[in-house]
């Protein structure tokens, strides 16, 4: 029987690649038994035993680099569980008895690979972003395979490029489950509508926020017929975004072009829109390859080496997407872009086409067949 321990967290963007990796190996394995390690305070505590799998606690924090009051005693808290990390990771490497360890990213998957491979693990690991983070950085010399979400990949050592492996990041099923036509009438909207979907996240994006509430005046003022979705997110500050915009003099309450709500079906949304105006987390980008659809991505600033802008890029430089950072935006780029585009469905249709042509459709295919090759030889030797 195969065991699989995965460690990955902070962000759904570490955990949900985890999870389908799970997933996968499932479907070739159905005996094995998976059990993953994350921080106890984090989303993966929630996430990963809502989903069925054993959970081992693991309490790593990363350095803040900016100097402040603050950061101090953040940084004196992160050393105290870096110092306590290793003897942590081993319990639970020791407990579990894992044949193969798999980090997904996020401060959390680093003491655990690292002891694995010092143990003699087979280890493998999982970068979503198009800037290698410093885990995966500090991980690429010990692990066994690594996989890679986007060739354009930057800042990994060329030393470890033997190891290396696209495989693209996966994605939910419930992305091809309806088709665009589908998705709209079960959203309201007809064939012929233009379809924009605006999000920043589960929890939200004060920048996208006041961005589509601009929209939202925009065909207020010029009797637009575009129909808009857009998802304000669940954090607490956003809750009046409906009833500012009312407030505002703009009527959206009651119109059946727009939908506005702290969470929408994702899915189902992005399925039924033509353009989407988003962040540029890694999930995020890939679900727009998945279904095909031109993006105006602006990255968020406080990220970790400004990943976002480079996730972004990869769009913009194959011509499926605008990247427009927050510091270069004005009150109108985002409204004179959106305007460009509708006024352009040729245009439009373009970034599409070239979105859907970056999307790595057989994804699971090339996460399991990287780690076959970890995985026969310990399930062989296992039978002798």
């Amino acid at each position: 029987m195969l065991r699989v321990l995965l460690a990955g967290g902070g962000t759904a963007g570490h955990i949900n690649p985890a999870l389908a990796i799970a997933e996968i190996i499932k479907e070739h394995h159905p005996d094995a038994e998976f059990c993953f390690a994350g921080n106890p305070g984090k989303l993966e505590a929630k996430l990963i035993p809502q989903a069925g799998y054993r959970f081992e606690p693991i309490k790593i924090e990363g350095i803040q680099r900016k100097i402040s009051v603050g950061n101090i005693g953040r940084n004196f808290k992160a050393a105290h569980y870096l110092i306590h990390s290793g003897r942590r990771a081993r319990k639970i490497i020791t407990d579990f008895k894992p044949d193969l360890v798999i980090g997904t990213g996020g401060y959390v998957s680093g003491p655990i690979v690292r002891m694995a491979a010092k143990m003699g693990i087979k280890t493998a690991i999982h970068e979503a972003n198009a800037f290698a983070g410093v885990t995966t950085k500090l991980l690429s010399k010990n692990v066994d395979r690594i996989m890679l979400t986007v060739k354009e990949t930057k800042n990994l050592d060329p030393a470890v490029k033997n190891k290396v492996t696209v495989t693209g990041l996966p994605v939910r099923h419930a992305f091809e489950k309806k088709s665009k036509s589908e998705a709209r009438r079960e959203l309201g909207f007809s064939d012929s509508d233009i379809v924009i979907l605006s999000c920043g996240g589960s929890l939200g994006s004060k920048t996208i926020n006041d961005t589509a509430a601009r929209l939202f005046k925009w065909y207020s003022e010029t009797g637009s017929n575009v129909c808009h979705i857009h998802s304000y997110g669940t954090y607490k500050d956003y809750s009046g975004f409906t009833e500012e915009l009312e407030r505002s003099g703009v009527k959206v309450r009651g119109n059946k072009r727009y939908i506005i709500s702290e969470y929408v079906n994702m899915p189902l949304a992005l399925t039924a829109c033509d353009l989407v105006i988003t962040r540029c987390g890694a999930s995020t980008l890939t679900e727009l390859e998945a279904v095909g659809r031109g993006a105006i991505l602006i990255p968020s600033p406080v990220v970790a080496e400004n990943h976002q802008y480079h996730n972004g890029m990869v769009l913009e430089r194959a011509g499926a997407g605008f990247v427009f950072e927050e510091k270069d935006l004005g009150e109108d780029t985002v409204k004179d872009k959106v305007a460009e585009l509708i006024a352009s469905p040729e245009k439009l249709a373009e970034l599409c086409r070239n979105a859907a042509s970056l999307y790595i459709g057989d994804t699971n295919e090339r996460i399991y067949e990287t780690l076959r090759g970890l995985i026969e030889p310990i399930l062989s030797s296992k039978e002798k």
